[in-house]
């Protein structure tokens, strides 16, 4: 795995403080480094597609579809800069799990920067959630 951070986060003090929401304002990547782009992942628990009913185990199992993805090129959760997330009739509740879990994946609170973005429907039948990544190495 590899650990050692190519990115920086940033949050400035003009902003509200997005720590407790679970991302950041601004991810600074060096010039030379390399990306790696992981497209969006649902709340697929195997590899024939099963789809819980619950948001959370779907939100679970999108982020570890990341982390098994990011493994393919010797990298971890901590190498990700940019997550895109799609919720299916979002609100104030799947918002709540969203932040736990992320908190979870990111427990130093460097977190990526995440735009949300409400939907009413994804691609798949009963899929609640989708995450998309981009994560940085040297």
């Amino acid at each position: 795995m590899t650990t050692a951070n190519a990115q920086t986060f940033h949050n400035p003090d003009a902003l509200f403080n997005p720590s407790p929401y679970g991302f950041s304002h601004v991810a600074v990547v060096p010039g030379g480094s390399k990306l790696v782009f992981v497209a969006g992942q649902g709340g697929e628990e195997n590899k024939e597609g099963k789809l819980s009913a619950d948001f959370r185990t779907q939100v679970q199992h999108s982020l570890n579809n990341i982390k098994i993805a990011l493994q393919t090129q010797q990298l971890s959760m901590r190498s990700v800069v940019k997550v895109t997330t799609l919720v299916v009739d979002h609100n104030a509740e799947k918002l709540n799990i969203i932040i736990e879990e992320f908190k979870k994946m990111w427990p130093d609170n460097q977190f990526p920067v995440n735009t949300l973005i409400p939907v009413p429907r994804l691609a798949l039948d009963n899929m609640l959630v989708e995450i998309d990544a981009v994560a940085v190495t040297k």
